[in-house]
């Protein structure tokens, strides 16, 4: 089973044209900058948008097929919707808010309780919305779409209106969905951390069409993947937890490619971890380094140099399969004369870990 999703629009100038489908369960992120369609895509989901045409199959139930004439109106869609902004009713309370969606779930009601519990907002129940944080009221807005009992979770830039503080508090609930709820999310983002931390599969969009489509470490192992400005390419890299150095208090963990071990001490023997490496935290030698501060160091081949900009390129490593990016100045590369299939020795000097 899965989820198939074919829309079409066209709004002044701008033309949404997509056809894929997705998991029926994990994070699938719609990711492409500003413009690209994601929010517009996730209201067409919703059933925002009326004047889109096309097919939305969840599982074996129709939502819309136009060819079929099936509309069903957002209000009769199993969805929980969190929106950038905060779409609260602000003459209720938190419990106002919060019976307002327990009473749109029409059968296999989850508890308030434990959803309130679950958010964090178990204590605050009687506040007024008016008077909480950004991020309380994020919490809030999530625990209403949780109480609705969605087949589906739309979750539409939810940390991009927060300020850093506030960011930080939501994280872990964000982190914990899956956990805790077996009904797929689909989750907008422009922001290149956001994805890699929550996100499994990744959808990429531009000028409202697919540009690609798969798992989250597939996916970034391109280099013409569409950034914001300030980003550089990363490798999102499956590895799982091999040893602990209780000496050093340091993890070893393994992948196809090699190992990297890493200042961790809480995860246990075993366990999948997803760790990212940015372009900018890879630095490139042509002979294997010795004395060096660098614990994490590759052997790999050189795939492809490409232009990044006026003073820099980007090297795309290949690491026994696991793909790796270096982005380096012209003159490094050109001192080092890097060509395809070159061996060279990848030092990894950070590296972001991004378990759940």
């Amino acid at each position: 089973m899965s989820i198939r999703i074919r829309f079409q629009m066209l709004r002044e100038s701008f033309r949404l044209d997509v056809d894929f489908e997705i998991p029926p369960k994990g994070v699938t992120a719609l990711f492409g900058p500003s413009g690209c369609g994601k929010t517009t895509l996730l209201r067409c989901i919703a059933g925002l948008e009326k004047s889109a045409r096309g097919i939305l199959r969840v599982g074996e139930e129709i939502w819309q097929d136009d060819e079929r004439h099936i509309f069903l109106p957002s209000h009769k869609r199993p969805i929980g919707f969190v929106f950038q902004e905060m779409t609260l009713f602000p003459h209720l309370s938190v419990m106002g808010n919060l019976k307002f969606a327990f009473k749109r779930a029409k059968e296999n009601q989850v508890d308030l309780k434990q959803v309130a519990n679950f958010t964090g907002i178990g204590l605050m129940l009687d506040r007024n919305i008016q008077k909480l944080s950004g991020g309380e009221k994020q919490r809030v807005a999530l625990a209403r779409a949780l109480l609705t009992n969605p087949q589906l979770l739309l979750l539409d830039e939810p940390l991009a209106a927060l300020d850093q503080a506030s960011k930080m508090e939501l994280i872990p609930y964000l982190e914990n969905l899956q956990e805790r709820y077996s009904f797929p999310i689909i989750y907008v983002s422009h922001s290149l951390s956001e994805v890699t931390r929550f996100a499994d599969h990744v959808v990429l969009l531009s000028a409202g069409s697919v540009k690609g489509i798969g798992k989250l470490s597939q996916i970034f192992s391109h280099a013409d993947v569409e950034l914001q400005p300030g980003d550089d390419p990363l490798s999102v890299i499956e590895t799982a937890v091999v040893e602990h150095d209780e000496i050093d208090h340091l993890i070893r963990v393994e992948f196809s490619g090699g190992e990297f071990l890493l200042p961790r001490e809480d995860l246990p023997v075993g366990k999948k971890v997803r760790v990212a490496v940015h372009a900018r935290d890879v630095s490139l030698t042509l002979q294997p380094p010795q004395q060096t501060s660098i614990l994490n160091i590759l052997t790999t081949i050189v795939e492809e140099v490409i232009e990044a900009d006026r003073t820099r390129v980007l090297v795309k490593l290949n690491a026994a399969g696991t793909i790796l990016f270096a982005l380096i100045t012209r003159r490094s590369a050109r001192s080092l004369n890097f060509q395809p299939g070159s061996k060279v020795y990848a030092q990894i000097k950070a590296i972001s870990l991004l378990d759940r």
